[in-house]
């Protein structure tokens, strides 16, 4: 699933090309990824016809296109999903389920086209949600963001007997950290990801917040991070952070620091990658005895 470095590499090439663009036509090739927009597919177009955008923003693994009337296109690119930008004309993909045809500031045409294998993502049109689609606002703030506060993160998680690795997906807590990211964030801060939120100090919680941002800022420097061809910028290019990966991924290969192989152990309906000599597991809780 695409994280937040991938979601904000799309966001920052659409920012270069479509913003003061206006959308002239959108076609709806598959409903299923406007399926949460209760105007339904014909809706979905109207609210978007001569629409035209002001900025690209993010929060989290969510992208929105914010307009001048003070809408939104809001998206979340799900396990498959892209956002390809086309000259008119070029062949389709395999997969497209919405064409947008766009013209740009300078008067040219050009196609912004939503791709989704899988299907798990989609597109909405939020009323009002130029600033703040009201469909996010549960979400938290993400590490990168200049607004995110550590002080309030490192309470919070203090307060919660929950395994740091659940914390650090919750995304409620803060947003935009994947699976990926957090096993790099752990292993570079030699935490176990089933540690318990209550037994750890504030000055380890802010380093680990360290780690997420240093880790999340090589992966933008890169592209982010793909393993096949499911994720790819506006261009159609893949990133090349998987190149970089410490923890996740690289079971049986030797830990960079210690030479110990790295160990996979199941999470979720995911894996969790870690060394077990560098990420040791947290001793059990003492059992109290009833009097």
């Amino acid at each position: 699933m695409p994280e937040l470095p991938e979601v904000e590499v799309v966001r920052a090439g659409l920012e270069r090309h479509v913003v003061g663009a206006t959308i002239e036509a959108v076609e709806v090739l598959h409903a299923r990824p406007v399926r949460r927009d209760h105007r339904g597919s014909t809706g979905f177009v109207a609210a978007l016809d001569g629409q035209r955008v002001e900025a690209v923003r993010r929060r989290g693994k969510y992208f929105w296109l914010a307009f001048a009337n003070g809408d939104a296109l809001l998206g979340h690119l799900g396990m498959s999903g892209q956002m390809l930008l086309h000259e008119p004309g070029a062949p389709d993909e395999r997969h497209l389920r919405v064409r947008f045809g766009l013209r740009t500031a300078e008067g040219r045409p050009l196609e912004m086209r939503f791709v989704d294998q899988r299907m798990f993502g989609g597109l909405v049109v939020s009323a009002g949600g130029a600033d703040l689609p009201t469909e996010i606002v549960h979400i938290a703030r993400d590490p990168i963001d200049p607004a995110f506060d550590d002080d309030e993160f490192v309470r919070r998680a203090r307060r919660r007997t929950s395994a740091v690795k659940r914390l650090l997906l919750d995304q409620g807590l803060v947003s935009g950290v994947g699976n990926i990211y957090a096993d790099e964030a752990l292993w570079r801060a030699r935490l176990h990801g089933e540690r318990p939120g209550d037994r750890l100090t504030g000055p380890v919680l802010r380093e680990l917040l360290g780690h997420v941002r240093d880790v999340m800022g090589e992966a933008l420097a890169q592209g982010g991070t793909s393993f096949d061809a499911l994720y790819v910028n506006v261009n159609g290019e893949s990133g090349y952070f998987d190149r970089s990966l410490d923890a996740y991924g690289q079971e049986g290969e030797p830990c960079r620091r210690c030479g110990t192989p790295i160990r996979r152990v199941a999470f979720m309906n995911r894996s969790s990658f870690f060394c077990p000599r560098c990420q040791r597991p947290p001793r059990a809780r003492p059992v109290r005895r009833a009097d």
